[in-house]
Parts: C-alpha cells; sequence; structure tokens
C-alpha cells in the first residue's frame, strides 16, 4: 500500500528592522514569537534612536519638555508618564533632569553626547532583558544585527543576550538553514556610523557566503537593500541634504547596495531580508531569491514586519504585517 510522505513543516519566521529607539515596537518585535507564532526573530538593524528629550523638573514641581516642536507639560506622576512614553514611543530617549542640568546640557556639547550615550545604552539593555525574559524556555531566539545608524558602543550590549544572538558578520544555524547577516550600507548623504565602500561590502558578504554549506538554502539579512530593486526606492537629496525635485516633484532614486545585489545574483540564496530605506516596503524575486524590505513606521509606534513561512528548498509563504 502506498504511504504517503509527511508533509514538510516550514520554518516560521518574523523579520522587522528600523525600529529606531522605539520601545513599543521592540516589544511588538519579541511578542511576535508566541503571536503568530514564530520559530524564530530576524532583527534588521538599526536598533537606537537618534534624539535625546530632557524633562526639565521644575521648583513648582512640574515638567517640562519639548516633544516633537511641542512644549509640554506634567503635573501629576500619570502626566509625567505619558510624557514619557510619547517621547519612547517616537524613537527618543527622556531624560528627567533640574534645571541647573538642562542648562548644562544645553550649553556643553560633550556632555550632551554623553549623557544621550548612556541613555542609550540604558534603554537598549532594557530590551535586551526584555527579550531574555519572554524568550526563556521558548527555543525561539531573536538574531539581531545593527544598521549603520548604530554606535559601535551597542555592539557589547547585544552581545550579552541569551536568547538575543549578536549575529553581525558571522554565520548562524536558524532552524535548518545558513544565515548569513550584515549590518553596514553602503554611503549615504548623512555618513552615519557604519558605512562602507561598495568593493568593501563585497569583500566582507563574498567571505562569508564562501564559508557556506548550502549557498542555495541560505537566509541573507542584510541591512542594506539590493540596488535597483524596488526594496531601495527613496527621495534623492543633494549635499545639504534638500529633497531634489523634478517637475515640481521629489525625485526618486534607487539607494541600495550593488555588491549586495552582486552577492545575490551570485549565491542566490533562498531568501534575502532587508530593511534601511523605511518608505520602500515591500518584495521581489532576484533570480530564484525572495528579496523583503517590510518597510518602517515606528515614528506611529505601529511594527512593519514580515511573517515568512520557510521550507528546506523555497519560500512557502511571505506576509507583510503591521500592527
Amino acid at each position: 500500500m502506498f504511504k504517503r510522505r509527511p508533509r514538510e513543516q516550514p520554518l516560521a519566521l518574523f523579520y522587522a528592522g528600523d525600529v529606531h529607539g522605539s520601545r513599543v515596537c521592540w516589544k511588538k518585535f519579541v511578542n511576535a514569537a508566541a503571536h503568530y507564532p514564530a520559530d524564530a526573530l530576524i532583527m534588521g538593524g538599526d536598533l537606537t534612536g537618534k534624539a535625546m528629550v530632557p524633562i526639565v523638573r521644575r521648583g513648582d514641581g512640574t515638567y517640562r519638555a519639548r516633544v516633537i516642536g511641542e512644549e509640554r507639560l506634567a503635573r501629576t506622576a500619570e502626566e509625567l508618564d505619558q510624557m514619557q512614553q510619547a517621547i519612547s514611543t517616537n524613537g527618543m530617549y527622556p531624560l528627567i533632569v533640574d534645571e541647573d542640568e538642562a542648562r548644562r546640557l544645553e550649553q556643553d556639547a560633550d556632555r550632551r553626547a554623553e549623557v544621550f550615550e548612556d541613555a542609550l545604552l540604558d534603554e537598549l539593555r532594557l530590551w535586551v532583558e526584555l527579550a531574555d525574559e519572554r524568550l526563556a524556555g521558548t527555543g525561539t531566539r531573536a538574531y539581531v544585527i545593527p544598521g549603520n545608524d548604530d554606535p559601535w558602543s551597542i555592539d557589547d550590549v547585544l552581545a550579552g543576550g541569551n536568547s538575543v544572538i549578536a549575529c553581525d558578520e558571522r554565520i548562524e544555524i536558524v532552524g535548518t538553514h545558513e544565515m548569513v547577516s550584515l549590518g553596514y550600507s553602503n554611503r549615504t548623504p548623512w555618513k552615519t556610523p557604519r558605512e562602507l565602500d561598495e568593493d568593501e561590502i563585497y569583500a566582507r558578504l563574498r567571505r562569508l557566503v564562501d564559508q557556506l554549506e548550502n549557498p542555495e538554502g541560505a537566509i541573507f539579512n542584510i541591512h542594506v537593500p539590493p540596488w535597483e530593486s524596488s526594496l531601495d526606492t527613496a527621495f534623492e537629496v543633494d549635499e545639504e541634504l534638500r529633497y531634489v525635485t523634478k517637475g515640481g516633484r521629489p525625485h526618486e532614486v534607487p539607494t541600495g547596495s550593488r555588491a549586495v545585489r552582486q552577492i545575490i545574483e551570485e549565491a542566490q540564496p533562498v531568501l534575502s531580508l532587508h530593511g534601511h530605506i523605511h518608505e520602500s516596503k515591500g518584495m521581489t524575486k532576484i533570480g530564484r531569491t525572495v528579496a523583503i524590505n517590510p518597510g518602517s513606521d515606528y515614528g506611529s509606534g505601529h511594527l512593519d514586519g514580515c511573517l515568512i513561512h520557510l521550507g528546506s528548498e523555497r519560500v512557502v509563504g511571505q506576509y507583510l504585517v503591521s500592527g
């Protein structure tokens, strides 16, 4: 009697990136493991925020802060909590200071940079602790890389996690698949901390890919998307970071990495995951490779991500999600 072979159970992956300091987005990322559920979580870089917001404690017991150009006042503990949540949801770091410290931060750039980095690292430690706590005993791991915007100081914090696996420029085994990760981007007008020339991006990826036992079954987790892939379209800016317009409209251009495109075309991994360009959400194919950028809307508190069901040789299903 003919017996049907048991159907392969696909690997469930949840991918997101570019949360830029939003605590609520990180919580949603970690909770995705149980919500969907997912066998593994993958975070594609740009974890940290870009600004600190001093909340000034005044002599009359009230608290004042300027949040996204708006002066806000908190008179009660509940209002103070709401103010802090509004700041952190938008990817910034609230810091309660007295009036003397507020003046010092305003006048002393070195002090401001020092306090900002301390706040950034303290917040990231809380994120790693949260992931370790919620993923403990589940067998699910969160594979995390930095992005081009992230300072070098975060690497040690990520390396200190148990359920958080710092995997930049490494090969990890996720299910039965090898995963190559790289957090750098190509050069940008903003001159961010982790940028490389195209030939160096290619060299680093080539070194990793050459170590793979099965490149066609691999997952690529690369922060910057491939050049001219529809996952890398952004508004062009000039040297003064002003939008370039043509025909009275902002001009859209490809901004991804030529090196990343080349290595995908050569290796043809089963899946390639990207972020970096927030407004270029989508999915495409480069040869046999399914390439995805879920985009980012971190400032609204919504987490844009992608749930992928991955078989041994092909992507069984992929779903862009937001919430």
